[in-house]
C-alpha cells in the first residue's frame, strides 16, 4: 500500500486534501496527516525520529508561515518555518528515497513581468515571506533530487481566511468597498491544486523540478471581488482604487500570473478556468450556509 504523509493538516490544502482523498477514494493509498503539535517540522530530530518510525512513499509539505506582513518583523521565525523546515525535511525523505512535495508561492518573484511567469524565470523577492519561501525551495531541491515543488498563488477555500471568504463577510456587513485594480494575477481554488496532487500520488508520478498550478486565466482583485459579486448577487459597491493607498508593511508583486504549461505537460492535467471553478465552490460553499448568499446559475 501506498503511504503518503501530507504536513499542515489544519490549512487551507491540507484540509482539501483530506476532502479530495475522499471523494477519489483510494483503497491502495494510505494518507496520514500531521500538524505542528504532532511534528514540530522546525526540529530536525523529530523530523528524523519521526520518519524513522513511520515509513512514506510521499511526503506533502503543506505547512507555511504566512503571515507576510508579520514576516518584515519576525523573519526568524519565518526563515525558520519556510525555510529550515523544507531543508530538513528534503535531507530526511533523500535519505529514504521518498518523493518530497512542497508547496510554494508565487511571491518568489518581484511581480515586474509582463507575460506569465515560467518556473524558470528568474526568482526576485520583495519581501520577507518571498526570501523565506525561495530559500526554502533552494534548500529542498539542494537535500533532495526527488523534490516536486509547486508553486501557487491567491489560494482559496472554504477553510481558514482567504479574499474570498473575506469578500462574502464583507457583502454582508458593508454597502460599500474599495478593492485594488493594479495588481494581475490568477486565483487558485485550494480544492484544485488539492486534486491535482491527489493525482500526481495515485498515477505514482515521480517528476522533479519546480513547477506552477493556479486555475487558468488573470484577474485583477477588483475584477476577482466583482465576480464574486456577480456570481452571488451581491447589492455591494465596489470601487477600484490603487495599491498605493494601501500601506502594508510587506510589498506585494504588481504582476504574480504563473505559466501552467510545464504542470499540464508533465502531469497530463486540465486546470479548470478560474471563473469557473470560482462559480462551483461559491455553489458547494452555498449549500454550506456558513455565509447566505444566493448563487446565480
Amino acid at each position: 500500500m501506498k503511504q503518503v504523509l501530507v504536513i499542515g493538516a489544519n490549512g487551507q490544502l491540507g484540509n482539501c486534501i483530506k476532502k479530495a482523498e475522499k471523494k477519489y477514494n483510494l483503497p491502495e493509498t494510505q494518507f496520514t496527516y500531521v500538524d505542528r503539535t504532532e511534528l514540530d517540522i522546525t526540529n530536525a530530530s523529530a523530523i528524523e525520529n519521526y520518519l524513522n518510525n513511520n515509513s512514506f512513499d510521499y511526503v506533502v509539505n503543506c505547512a507555511a508561515y504566512t503571515a507576510v506582513d508579520q514576516a518584515e518583523t519576525d523573519k526568524e521565525t519565518a526563515f525558520k518555518v519556510n525555510a529550515d523546515a523544507a531543508g530538513y525535511l528534503a535531507k530526511e525523505t533523500a535519505l529514504r528515497e521518498t518523493t518530497f512535495i512542497h508547496i510554494s508561492t508565487d511571491y518568489v518573484f518581484d511581480g515586474t513581468a509582463d507575460i506569465p511567469i515560467k518556473p524558470n524565470d528568474k526568482t526576485n523577492p520583495i519581501n520577507a515571506y518571498g526570501e523565506s519561501k525561495l530559500k526554502g525551495e533552494q534548500l529542498a531541491l539542494t537535500e533532495n533530487p526527488k523534490t516536486i515543488i509547486i508553486r501557487t498563488a491567491w489560494v482559496y477555500s472554504e477553510f481558514g481566511g482567504n479574499f474570498v471568504k473575506t469578500m462574502l463577510r464583507l457583502f454582508s456587513e458593508k454597502e460599500e468597498i474599495s478593492v485594488v485594480n493594479d495588481q494581475k494575477g490568477t486565483p487558485t481554488n485550494a480544492n484544485d491544486l488539492a486534486e491535482a496532487i491527489i493525482n500526481i500520488i495515485k498515477n505514482g508520478l515521480k517528476e522533479s523540478g519546480i513547477y506552477h498550478f493556479t486555475n487558468e486565466g488573470e484577474t485583477t482583485w477588483f475584477d476577482f471581488a466583482n465576480t464574486i459579486k456577480e456570481i452571488t448577487h451581491s447589492s455591494i459597491i465596489i470601487k477600484p482604487t490603487s495599491s498605493v493607498n494601501y500601506k502594508t508593511p510587506a510589498k506585494r508583486p504588481n504582476y504574480s500570473v504563473l505559466d501552467l504549461s510545464k504542470f499540464k505537460e508533465t502531469f497530463k492535467q486540465e486546470i479548470p478556468e478560474w471563473k469557473i471553478s470560482l462559480k462551483i465552490f461559491l455553489k458547494e460553499f452555498d449549500l454550506a450556509g456558513d455565509i447566505k448568499i444566493t448563487v446565480s446559475d
